[in-house]
């Protein structure tokens, strides 16, 4: 095993855990791609094999030759993850955005490619991810109810259901009522200090009369 595969096994059991079985472990090491140089900016996405080509720049008058590079092009996507239940922010190549429709999604592409195909530690951390989380639904307890459990089960959500919608509509009767209240007291207090007020000014009236 290359300096560098070895470091990708070490990040890859630091970032997945020990809950992960020996043998998916196992299967990773051997998998690992044992090649030297990669791309910097390869390991944080999933490449599908895209790396940066070489080649010459030919020019049109002379035929003179200068080295130059092409880059892969890599777009950052969001892509649901049905077994997570949400969505990962990743960065593919359009190559790999194929070959992910192709598969059915990123948690299908994930189970197909073999981990010596991933080539990076993004890939394998997820691909590990996505396999133990498979393999605990696969050993889930799983019960079947019958069509007239079903029907009660579904009956006592619609009640569920009028019963929140109820209690809705009884807090904001409640709260109307409330208001009204509040603004029948500020109403009656204003008639109150109006009437005050002039009583007191008749009151002056009468005794600047006198």
């Amino acid at each position: 095993m290359s300096f560098r595969a070895r470091e990708i096994y070490n990040k890859v059991v630091r970032k997945v855990g020990d809950w992960v079985p020996a043998e998916v472990l196992e299967s990773v090491r051997k998998g690992l791609p044992n090649n030297k140089l990669v791309m910097g900016r390869a390991k944080r996405g999933i490449y599908a094999g895209r790396h940066i080509q070489f080649g010459n720049k030919v020019s049109e008058d002379g035929g003179n030759k200068s080295r130059r590079t092409w880059k892969p092009n890599v777009q950052t996507k969001r892509l649901f993850s049905y077994i997570h239940d949400r969505h990962i922010r990743v960065k593919v190549t359009t190559h790999a955005l194929r070959c992910i429709d192709k598969a059915g999604g990123i948690d299908e592409y994930l189970l197909k490619t073999p981990y010596h195909k991933m080539e990076t530690e993004m890939g394998l951390i997820w691909k590990a991810k996505v396999e133990k989380m498979y393999e605990q639904l696969g050993n889930m307890e799983v019960g079947f109810f019958s069509p007239e459990e079903e029907a009660k089960i579904e009956k006592g959500f619609e009640e569920l259901k009028i019963a929140k919608r109820d209690a809705r509509r009884e807090a904001r009767r409640a709260l109307a009522k409330q208001r009204q209240i509040e603004e029948g007291r500020v109403n009656s207090n204003e008639t109150i200090e109006a009437k005050q007020i002039e009583e007191g000014m008749t009151d002056n009236v009468n005794k600047a009369e006198q």
